[in-house]
């Protein structure tokens, strides 16, 4: 097989490190950078295929493909462009070059950074991702490609190295999916974490309820993957952060009200999880909606 070309990683901490290593076994070389430097340590010397770039210009400058994976839009923008215009990996890329911002960025923005990226002769494709910390360890991510058909066909084997393809339109369309998808996974997030609160209350075993759940209607991602395994035990470590979806779900609110789109449950819940996150805090696992239900619930009589 000929040597496969270089990716540059930006973002190297709970989903991009885990990528990292399913694009080094489908062997891709990759060059990593993390602001953390701490981040990119366990992989030195890990494969011949991983190196760590000293700074942002130099991955830019010697990676034709660069992958963000990032919190956020703002984020993704200061990596690429600096906060001077100078300090990213965007200033020192090749005409021709792409960039992946598999982040869940707010997809108006990414519809600019990719005019601006367009301008200096760089394509850009949206391709966020769906599957948490151990679909992306086993390279199962669900990966939702927005942007022209051409530029995904050009880094589509890259991506498929980490999942599933799922094209989703234009540029802006796969960040706009992400977004909405995680208002669905959040509503049942929250549908499943009070439910299971109820009924325990009046007298029902948490784990029949789940076993009943996912063979009935009320089946959903949580009932499926989170309430056993993160919620009941009180593990509350699925690796994904209450500030994210958080985060998510009020870009997905933000858009419905751009577009003059009542959404009244999609309202409620972002209104939601910014009280629940404000009294668990930054720090709090998105598994952890179940122990503040839990804690809303008055004593017994």
């Amino acid at each position: 097989m000929a040597q496969r070309e270089r990716i540059g990683l930006v973002g190297v901490g709970n989903m991009g490190g885990p990528m990292a290593r399913c694009l080094a076994k489908a062997e891709f070389p990759v060059m990593l950078f993390d602001a953390k430097k701490e981040a990119t340590e366990p992989f030195r010397g890990e494969t011949n295929l991983f190196t760590v770039a000293p700074d942002l210009p130099t991955l830019g400058a010697e990676c034709r493909t660069v992958i963000t994976m990032l919190p956020d839009s703002k984020i993704v923008r200061l990596a690429t462009y600096g906060a001077d215009g100078k300090g990213g990996f965007g200033s020192r890329l090749a005409k021709g070059s792409v960039v992946i911002d598999m982040s869940s960025s707010y997809p108006v923005d990414t519809q600019k950074l990719g005019a601006e990226l367009e301008a200096q002769g760089v394509a850009l494709v949206d391709a966020p991702v769906s599957g948490g910390v151990p679909k992306a360890i086993t390279g199962q991510l669900a990966i939702m490609a927005g942007g022209k058909a051409a530029d995904i066909d050009r880094v589509e084997a890259t991506l498929k190295a980490m999942g599933t393809v799922h094209r989703t339109g234009p540029l802006g369309s796969g960040h706009a999916m992400k977004a909405l998808n995680n208002y669905v996974s959040a509503a049942g997030l929250v549908a499943t974490a009070e439910a299971l609160v109820v009924g325990q209350r009046f007298g029902l075993d948490g784990h029949v309820m789940t076993k009943v759940l996912n063979a009935s209607t009320g089946k959903n991602n949580t009932t499926e993957n989170k309430a056993d395994r993160y919620m009941l035990n009180h593990a509350f470590n699925s690796g994904f952060a209450l500030a994210l979806m958080d985060k998510d779900v009020g870009m997905a609110n933000r858009l419905a009200k751009e577009l003059g789109i009542d959404a009244a449950e999609l309202g409620f819940v972002s209104q939601l999880l910014g009280k629940i996150l404000g009294e668990l805090g930054p720090a709090a696992d998105h598994t952890a909606v179940y122990d503040f239900a839990a804690k809303k619930a008055p004593p017994k009589v």
